[in-house]
C-alpha cells in the first residue's frame, strides 16, 4: 500500500502548481504546494489565518494554556475570518489533559418554540435552501461562548478578560485578505439582502482585497464580554438584541431570551476506535457524526491488507470510496442527537459488524447505485427514515497543544458562509438549524433521526480528532480536524490515512488531494487535484467519476513520541503552524 499511495501521492503534488493558476473558486484552494513544515518542541498552534495562529502563539508565549490560546484564536478569528465561525455559532472540542481525552459539545440547540414542521412550506413542500438559510428560522442558541467558558474554567491559566486584546485590537481595523473579500464577492446578492450587508459590501460593493474594515460593533461585545463574563451574551440587553434579530421578517424564528439563558455545554464521552492495531483513532460523538463515520471509513479500510492494492494503480482511492459510501449510508439514517433518538454508535464501530461491511466491497469493481444502511449490532428504538440534508461550509479548525501536554482539536461553525446574514453585536448569527432535515418523516412514514425538536442539536459533520499510538496512550499523537460541510468526514479520515499509513508528514496529508464518495450516484474528484491517469483507473473499475471543487481547511500537528512537535496548515485557506 505504501508504494502505491506513495505513487498517487507524488503524481497528485506534481500537478499542484498548475491547479492554482486554474482554481477560480475563493471557497476552494488558494494554492496547492503544501506549506512549510512549522516544527517546535514546546507549543504550537495550527488555525486557519496567520492573526489567530499568532493570536495563540503570543497566548501560549505569556504563559497561557492550550485552552487560553484556543479562545484569543477564535476571537481572532470572528474578526478576520467571520464568514466562518464566530461567537454567533457554536464549536465541538476534543481536550486531552492529564486526566485523559474529553470532548465538549457546544452545538446551537433549536429554540423552545421550533417545530418539526418548521422548514415546511404551506404547500407541504419542503422550503428552498437559500430562503431557510435566511430566515429567522436558522438560527440556532450558540453555544461557542459558553465553550470558552467551559474550557477556561477547567483549563485556563491567564485571567479571562486577558485573551480578548488581540481580537478587539483587529476589529477596530484589519487589512482584509484575498479570502474574505472572494466570498464577500461571491456571495453579494444573498448578503445584499441581509443585515451583513453594511459590513460586507460597504457601499452596496463587495469590501475588496486590501481594504480596511472596521467592526465597531464587535469590538464593544468583545470588551463587554471580557468586563462582565460570559453571562453578558447570555442575558441582559445582547441576548435581546440576538433574540430579536432572529424574529425579524416575514419568516421569523421563535429563538428567545430564555433559550439563550438555558444554553449549557454538554461534555459527552469521546468515541474511540483502534486502526492498524497500533492507533487509537478518537472522534466527536453524536450529535456530530464526525466519530463514527470517520471511524466507519477506517474500520472498513482496516479489513483490507496492504497485499490488497496493486502499485501505481487506484485501488486505494476505490476502496476508499467504497469506505465512505457505507459509511455515509448508515450516516443518513442512524445519525442525530443522542439526547433524543438512539445512535446505536457501538454498533456502528463494532469490529464484526465493519469487516461484513467490508465484505460487501468488491476489490476491482465499483458498487452499483447507493448502499443501503446495514443493520449494527445495539440498534434500539422505532425504525427510522433516512436523511441526505446536505451541509454546507462555513466552519473553522484549530489544533493546539502546548507545553504542558494539553491539546486541543477545536471546530467551530456558523454553517454556510456568512451564516444566516443577520448579525447583532457586531457577529454574524449561525443558520445551524438547516443541518436538521427539513422533512420530519421519510416517504415510508417513518421519523427522521435528525427532524426537529424544540432544545434538540442539529446533526453535525464537524471530525475534530485525536490520534493516540498504542504503544505511548499517555501522549496524543495527531491532532486533526477540518472546515469543508457534509465532506469534512472524509477529508479527516483520508488525512489521517496519508499520515498513519504512508507516513507522511502533516503538510502533505492537509494538501493532498481529496475523493469523496457520499452514497451518491458518482465519486468525486477534487478539481484540479489530481493526475488524469487516476480519474482514467477509478472510470475503468466501473465509477462515474465526476470533479468538484472542495473547501477544506485541515489544521494538523502531530507531536512525535520523544514529543517533537510536527504541524500543517491546509494550502486550500490562509492558515498556518507557529511554534516555539
Amino acid at each position: 500500500m505504501r508504494a502505491l499511495f506513495a505513487l498517487i501521492l507524488l503524481a497528485t503534488l506534481a500537478v499542484f502548481p498548475a491547479a492554482a493558476q486554474t482554481q477560480a473558486d475563493p471557497e476552494a484552494a488558494t494554492g496547492w504546494v503544501p506549506k512549510p513544515l512549522a516544527t517546535g518542541q514546546r507549543h504550537m498552534i495550527a488555525a486557519a489565518h496567520p492573526a489567530a495562529a499568532e493570536a495563540g502563539r503570543e497566548t501560549l508565549r505569556r504563559g497561557g494554556s492550550a485552552a487560553d490560546a484556543a479562545i484569543a484564536a477564535l476571537l481572532v478569528l470572528n474578526v478576520v475570518e467571520p464568514q466562518s465561525s464566530g461567537i454567533g455559532g457554536g464549536a465541538f472540542a476534543l481536550v486531552h489533559s492529564a486526566k485523559g481525552i474529553a470532548s465538549f459539545d457546544a452545538r446551537e440547540t433549536a429554540p423552545g418554540g421550533a417545530t418539526p414542521d418548521m422548514f415546511m412550506a404551506s404547500d407541504g413542500e419542503r422550503m428552498k435552501f437559500l430562503d431557510a438559510v435566511a430566515s429567522g428560522r436558522s438560527v440556532g442558541v450558540p453555544g461557542l461562548v459558553r465553550l470558552f467558558q467551559a474550557l477556561h474554567a477547567r483549563h485556563g491559566k491567564l485571567a479571562w478578560a486577558d485573551l480578548f486584546g488581540p481580537a478587539i485590537a483587529l476589529a477596530e481595523g484589519f487589512q482584509v485578505g484575498p479570502r474574505l473579500a472572494g466570498l464577500a464577492e461571491r456571495y453579494r446578492d444573498r448578503l445584499a439582502q441581509a443585515d451583513a450587508a453594511t459590513l460586507f459590501l460597504p457601499g452596496g460593493a463587495p469590501i475588496a482585497e486590501g481594504a480596511t474594515l472596521r467592526n465597531p460593533g464587535l469590538a464593544a461585545t468583545f470588551r463587554m464580554l471580557a468586563d462582565r463574563g460570559p453571562e453578558a451574551f447570555y442575558s441582559g440587553a445582547l441576548a435581546g438584541e440576538i433574540a430579536a434579530a432572529t424574529r425579524r421578517g416575514a419568516v421569523a424564528g421563535t429563538l428567545s431570551a430564555e433559550d439563550l439563558a438555558a444554553y449549557r455545554v454538554i461534555e459527552r464521552p469521546a468515541v474511540c476506535m483502534v486502526y492498524r492495531v497500533q492507533f487509537r483513532v478518537c472522534g466527536m460523538g453524536p450529535p456530530s457524526s464526525g466519530a463514527t463515520t470517520v471511524g466507519q471509513i477506517l474500520g472498513v479500510l482496516d479489513r483490507f491488507k496492504p497485499t490488497d492494492f496493486a502499485p501505481g494503480e487506484p485501488h486505494l482511492w476505490h476502496l476508499f470510496a467504497e469506505a465512505s459510501r457505507l459509511a455515509y449510508a448508515d450516516r443518513a439514517l442512524y445519525l442525530g442527537d443522542s439526547d433524543f433518538v438512539d445512535v446505536p454508535v457501538k454498533g456502528l464501530l463494532d469490529p464484526g459488524y465493519l469487516a461484513g461491511r467490508a465484505r460487501l466491497i468488491h476489490g476491482f469493481k465499483a458498487a452499483e447505485g447507493k448502499a443501503a444502511a446495514g443493520e449494527p449490532p445495539w440498534r434500539e428504538g422505532a425504525l427510522l427514515a433516512p436523511d441526505a440534508s446536505p451541509g454546507t461550509p462555513g466552519t473553522t479548525h484549530l489544533s493546539v497543544i502546548d507545553g504542558d501536554g494539553l491539546a486541543i482539536a477545536l471546530t467551530a461553525s456558523i454553517e454556510t458562509a456568512f451564516g444566516s446574514g443577520r448579525m447583532a453585536g457586531g457577529f454574524l448569527l449561525n443558520n445551524q438549524l438547516t443541518d436538521f432535515s427539513f422533512r420530519p418523516t421519510g416517504v415510508d412514514g417513518n421519523p427522521v433521526a435528525n427532524a426537529v425538536a424544540p432544545g434538540k442539536r442539529p446533526r453535525s459533520s464537524m471530525s475534530p480528532t485525536i490520534v493516540y499510538r498504542t504503544d505511548t496512550p499517555e501522549q496524543p499523537y495527531i491532532l486533526a480536524g477540518s472546515p469543508g460541510g457534509s465532506r469534512i468526514p472524509e477529508y479527516v479520515a483520508g488525512a489521517l490515512i496519508a499520515m498513519l499509513d504512508l507516513g507522511t508528514d502533516p503538510a502533505v496529508a492537509a494538501a493532498l488531494g481529496h475523493v469523496s464518495h457520499r452514497n451518491r450516484s458518482e465519486l468525486a474528484l477534487e478539481a484540479g487535484a489530481h493526475p488524469a491517469t487516476l480519474a482514467e483507473g477509478l472510470a475503468a473499475i466501473g465509477h462515474k467519476v465526476i470533479t468538484n471543487a472542495m473547501a477544506s481547511g485541515l489544521h494538523i500537528i502531530r507531536i512525535a513520541p520523544d514529543g517533537t512537535l510536527t504541524g500543517g496548515a491546509d494550502p486550500r485557506r490562509e492558515g498556518t503552524a507557529l511554534a516555539d
